[in-house]
């Protein structure tokens, strides 16, 4: 039946959210109902809030979350109430080209191109004070329960702490694939990363882990290098202090620039200087921060005739329903460390106390 709860909706752009009883349908074929126990705050929820990226009004934004099983509909095979979760922004159907290919993870029922803010069938599980309100990116995690598809949700360890492998749903996740899958980072490497929020340190834990030997974190907020650095940067710069373009800056430290660069920000400007910044015949760049919707990029064609490669990452690249699994059991064998990322922890309904820590960099 129809689970009334509390969820963040966010009525209208530039607004706060508004803590809300909503109604959350039972699931129906082919999905699964989750009570979330954790969620992270991610720039991407924020992207939304400004307008800068398009998904359509009332919503309920999050998509970085854990929970446990509540129900089920028919036909679901992969999952059953009471496992552990991580709700996945891209799903994994296993049918489409992305899928089927070893080379792709951006399966075509993701809701990220359309930004339809719907479920597969094309209708929404919350409804608010009578109106529907929009799902985002198949995910939805600022609520007490949400409906997600079956091809969009991965069973984990049931020993796993959901309050830290929540992360493992995007942040982490994203930002270590980027170098490990996307860049493929090769033992003795260079690397430079553009923005040190969550996503930008799981860059730089990434390059770490497949041993570059000088890894420089580029941030105009010098409060974030300590941990940086604590998580394995070798060199922190920030562009504003020097009068000459950062990627001048970045080949004079390297002779020829670096080997790998990252943009983690989601600025068109970052995007050119990360490209520049990194080896003129064989550096590779990586863009990991979401675009805005309604910015195009200009650069001089020379960068990439002499050779570059220029690539695109979301979520690491990771093909989701198998990968978040082997991940969450990476963590449990401590491979690599979730509580750096963490920074505070709140109560659900100080959710705008949370993005005001991210926009003011904290």
């Amino acid at each position: 039946q129809v689970i009334k709860c509390k969820a963040a909706v966010m009525w209208e752009a530039n607004k706060p959210f508004s803590i809300e009883e909503v109604e959350v349908a039972p699931p129906k074929a082919h999905e699964v109902r989750i009570k979330i126990v954790a969620t992270g705050i991610c720039r991407s929820d924020e992207h939304v809030i400004t307008g800068a990226l398009v998904t359509p009004f009332p919503v309920i934004l999050g998509h970085e979350a854990a929970g446990v099983v509540e129900s089920v509909g028919e036909g679901v095979t992969s999952v059953k109430p009471g496992d552990k979760v991580i709700p996945l922004f891209v799903p994994q159907c296993g049918e489409c080209s992305s899928c089927l290919s070893t080379k792709g993870n951006l399966c075509s029922k993701s809701d990220l191109s359309s930004a339809a803010g719907f479920m597969p069938d094309g209708t929404s599980r919350f409804t608010c004070k009578g109106k529907i309100i929009h799902h985002f990116v198949g995910t939805s995690t600022f609520t007490e329960y949400t409906v997600v598809h079956e091809t969009a949700v991965a069973k984990i360890d049931s020993g796993a702490p959901l309050e830290r492998v929540c992360l493992i749903g995007c942040g982490f996740s994203t930002g270590y694939g980027a170098a490990v899958n996307t860049a493929k980072v090769d033992p003795g490497s260079t690397c430079a990363v553009f923005g040190l929020g969550g996503v930008g340190l799981s860059v730089v834990m990434g390059c770490k882990a497949a041993g570059a030997s000088r890894i420089i974190a580029v941030d105009v907020n010098s409060d974030k290098f300590a941990k940086a650095r604590e998580l394995g940067a070798t060199d922190c710069v920030n562009p504003k202090d020097f009068k000459k373009p950062i990627h001048e800056v970045l080949i004079e430290m390297t002779g020829q620039g670096v080997d790998y660069s990252f943009e983690v920000v989601g600025r068109t400007e970052t995007m050119t200087a990360a490209l520049a910044s990194c080896q003129y015949n064989y550096g590779v760049s990586v863009i990991v921060g979401v675009p805005p919707s309604a910015q195009k990029i200009t650069f001089d064609p020379m960068l990439l005739f002499t050779g570059r490669s220029w690539k695109g990452s979301v979520f690491g690249g990771w093909k989701s329903k198998d990968s978040v699994p082997k991940l969450v059991a990476d963590y449990m064998k401590k491979k690599f460390d979730l509580d750096p990322l963490i920074t505070h922890t709140l109560p659900f309904t100080k959710i705008n106390e949370g993005f005001d820590l991210l926009r003011t960099g904290k």
